[in-house]
């Protein structure tokens, strides 16, 4: 990890603004909106507890979105619908498939961003990541900043030409529950709760099967790795400070999580701008934790 807490370690992750404003011509890029909806769940009928549901963005990218950019669609193309849990990694088949027909190439700059809130940009990169491809980049900000700053935006659909995306996938940036389990039990691992304080100690009424948290675990919220004004990350040493305040910068390895896997690919991500390296995202998070009690959680 880098020793300079005053910058990023790893800056290239980030695109600003004004950067992508003065890109947008250009032909290799490929800007994405990744926005998804989130409300509360109405059906009490579930097979296993879940707090939320999720439904597709497009409706919400087609009314305004950057020019030139085009949507990912994370619920009904970007996930494992043969598991129970909502918004798992899908398979290297499925994913390959998606990035060609999205026009992802290996000459391709890719440039993500949220619109509501920043987790679904860096989770989309973490399975770029996991896939092998390294040339994305997150818009800071998103969304929101763009707009802010009174940015041109547009209402036309974009479709790239469909490409070749080849995968190759890194087996170590998602963990299953039984890893999580034994890092539980390692002294050397850091596991981290990316959730809101009130759902990982226990008070909200908003909850996972089980109300609390993996026994052992932190808490950074990750909205505490933005700055609530226009959802930029924090600087570097602000970023730092939060993840001393619970030691994760003495393990060998992080292990975030959430409920399902997103906001934990953002802390991932702020942890990768800061230099760390064996971060690992545990795809199942609470949706999986939560709802199986044989698994020790804590409140």
């Amino acid at each position: 990890m880098s020793s300079n807490k005053q910058k990023y370690a790893h800056p290239e992750y980030l695109i600003e603004t004004e950067n992508l404003a003065l890109q947008l011509d250009d032909e290799d890029l490929r800007i994405y909106d990744c926005g998804v909806k989130v409300m509360p769940n109405p059906d009490d009928a579930q097979k296993i507890n879940i707090p939320f549901v999720f439904q597709s963005g497009k409706e919400t990218y087609q009314q305004a979105h950057i020019p030139g950019a085009a949507h990912i669609d994370i619920v009904t193309e970007l996930s494992d619908h043969s598991s129970i849990l909502p918004l798992m990694l899908p398979p290297i088949e499925q994913f390959t498939k998606v990035m060609s027909q999205y026009g992802i190439s290996s000459k391709s700059r890719v440039v993500l961003y949220s619109t509501a809130e920043p987790n679904w940009a860096a989770r989309v990169w973490w399975m770029l990541r996991a896939f092998g491809f390294k040339q994305a980049v997150i818009l800071n900000g998103g969304w929101q900043k763009w707009t802010a700053e009174g940015r041109a935006v547009s209402i036309n659909d974009c479709n790239y030409a469909p490409a070749q995306f080849t995968a190759k996938r890194q087996s170590n940036l998602f963990v299953n529950k039984a890893e999580v389990l034994a890092g539980v039990e390692d002294d050397e691992v850091c596991i981290v709760s990316a959730l809101p304080p009130g759902m990982y100690t226990g008070e909200s009424d908003m909850v996972f099967g089980r109300k609390g948290h993996i026994s052992g675990s932190v808490n950074v919220p990750f909205s505490s790795l933005h700055n609530p004004m226009n959802q930029t990350y924090l600087t570097a040493e602000d970023l730092q400070k939060n993840f001393d305040s619970v030691n994760v910068g003495k393990s060998n390895k992080v292990i975030t999580y959430c409920g399902a896997g997103i906001a934990a690919a953002n802390n991932a991500f702020a942890l990768k701008l800061l230099g760390y390296e064996n971060i690992a995202v545990y795809d199942g998070s609470m949706f999986e934790w939560g709802n199986d009690s044989f698994l020790p959680m804590e409140s």
